[in-house]
């Protein structure tokens, strides 16, 4: 479920096409993505997941497996 709201923000987001959201893509050089976008991405999966992500570092957010990997960790703590 988070991976689909995670992909689903993303294609709203960056208007990109499914086929491009692989884990392994890279937000700035496969998709396109800057810091702006990034803080879009992540508070449209916030108020989807009803979660805060306050803790996540989103310079250290390459890929979206990364950024996956960082929402899974966020639910943990909360």
């Amino acid at each position: 479920m988070e991976y689909d709201v995670l992909k689903n923000s993303i294609r709203i987001v960056l208007q990109v096409y499914d086929k491009e959201i692989q884990p392994e893509a890279v937000f700035e050089t496969t998709l396109g993505a800057d810091s702006i976008d990034m803080a879009q991405i992540f508070k449209l999966v916030e108020d989807e997941l009803d979660i805060k992500l306050k803790d996540i570092d989103l310079e250290s957010i390459v890929t979206v497996d990364d950024a996956y990997r960082a929402i899974l960790k966020a639910e943990e703590k909360q």
